[in-house]
């Protein structure tokens, strides 16, 4: 994968990926009586997958970068 796809799929993908997460996650709370009564706890949920994903992706990047 060249430098351009990956710049294709950042400015792309990232975003139609978080808005159909974010959908999902909507869908979800809407349809689900125990996520809505457990609000707090399904919120943080919901706040720390894409967040752990994120970091995970991050430090894999700068332990990658630093081996060099």
């Amino acid at each position: 994968m060249d430098s351009d796809t990956k710049f294709v799929f950042l400015v792309m993908g990232l975003p139609i990926a978080g808005l159909i997460y974010c959908g999902g996650g909507i869908a979800i709370i809407a349809n689900n009586e125990t996520i809505r009564d457990h609000a707090l706890i399904s919120g943080a949920l919901f706040l720390l997958i894409p967040l752990t994903i994120g970091a995970t992706i991050w430090l894999k990047a700068s332990a990658k970068a630093y081996k060099k």
